[in-house]
């Protein structure tokens, strides 16, 4: 005799339905549904992602090497526990047979929205009214992976790149080895403090500002500028300061401070080390027994840092909590809830990309692949 299919029912909720009491049930609720489905899904889980969600990952790292991981195994599901722009990253660089699936669609990326297609469209053909020539002859775009698929779709139609922050510079350098200035967007630090530790001078990086004609900038600075940067940032990143800084170094002489290249300017150029969210995890995991560190980048972040380094003195460099709420919107009742309606047989929350935005975004991205960090 033949079972009938096994459909989960929601763990009941004692007492109150306070939303304790139901993230508390959601675990079981995962771990249930994950049972049933087996490897039909993968769950990828951001760096800066809450403890309760990441713990159900099966490949944890930063956007674009969670979307190649996806992309290698033989799941039909990706459950990213990010935000959209990194769950579009997967549907370009993953199967077309895989299923993509954003646990909370209103997990979106502060920076990412700071540059919208048709603010960039205007802002290139004012570049090439102010120069005098088709901007393609001249002008390098390079978007930071933090962008959404249609401005990645942009940027490899016109002959640009991808960047992550672990390899802006060596993007920087193939750029100028074709170009003469590059447009980079949305992240305005990171733009400028790789183009700092290349040696261009700071006047002549200058700032876009896409709610301004022609960003703001007269035609004499658009002429002379190396560097174009949009002006968008990271709402997390923004919130460390130089005074941070400073009160650790009163506080321990002997701290090292290492900070993310989305900080400001004036951070990084107090900083011991700046680098990627991988580059700070090897660095503090490779650091000596009782060194001390103040970091520079997102809460969560920090807090596996520390557990992961019991020997070491490791800390939030600013005396805020600076958490990434709209990838905090993502809860396990989310993940709950898309992991149930798949054993159902419903898929929700599918992330999709158009084809014709794809083959652009995969040309940028291959380019990114080509180019040394």
């Amino acid at each position: 005799m033949t079972s009938a299919p096994v459909l989960i029912d929601e763990v009941p909720v004692q007492g109150e339905d306070t939303l304790i009491d139901a993230e508390a049930a959601a675990v079981e609720r995962i771990r249930r549904a994950r049972e049933i489905l087996g490897d039909q899904v993968v769950i990828l889980g951001h760096h800066y992602q809450r403890d309760a969600v990441v713990q159900f990952a099966d490949y944890a790292g930063d956007s674009y090497q969670l979307s190649r991981d996806g992309a290698r195994v033989n799941a039909k599901y990706i459950i990213f526990a990010g935000v959209h722009f990194m769950a579009e990253s997967a549907v370009i660089l993953g199967r077309p047979d895989q299923v993509v699936i954003l646990p909370n669609m209103n997990a979106g990326c502060s920076m990412a929205d700071m540059a919208n297609l048709e603010q960039v469209l205007t802002a290139w053909d004012e570049l090439g009214m102010v120069l005098g020539y088709d901007p393609v002859e001249h002008i390098m775009p390079i978007t930071y992976m933090n962008s959404a698929a249609n401005l990645k779709g942009f940027v490899g139609e016109r002959g640009g790149t991808v960047c992550t922050s672990s390899n802006a510079r060596g993007a920087l350098e193939w750029a100028f080895n074709q170009r003469e200035k590059v447009f980079f967007f949305p992240d305005q630090h990171l733009g400028r403090n790789t183009g700092k530790a290349m040696g261009i001078p700071l006047e002549e990086m200058v700032l876009w500002n896409p709610f301004k004609p022609f960003g703001g900038l007269t035609d004499e600075q658009i002429r002379n500028a190396k560097i174009i940067l949009w002006q968008g940032h990271c709402s997390v990143h923004q919130q460390f300061r130089p005074e941070h800084i400073d009160m650790w170094r009163r506080m321990h002489p002997d701290i090292n401070i290492i900070v993310h290249p989305e900080c400001a300017m004036e951070v990084v150029d107090k900083a011991d080390f700046t680098g990627s969210t991988a580059h700070i995890l090897n660095v503090i995991n490779a650091a000596p027994a009782g060194s001390k560190w103040a970091v520079g980048t997102e809460i969560h972040l920090v807090n596996r840092v520390k557990q992961a380094n019991p020997d070491k003195m490791v800390t939030l460099l600013s005396p805020f909590s600076c958490l990434c709420s709209t990838m905090y919107r993502i809860s396990p009742l989310d993940l709950a809830n898309v992991l149930e309606n798949l054993v159902e047989g419903r898929v929700i929350n599918q992330i999709f990309v158009p084809e014709d935005v794809q083959r652009g975004a995969r040309l940028a991205l291959d380019r990114m692949l080509s180019i040394p960090k």
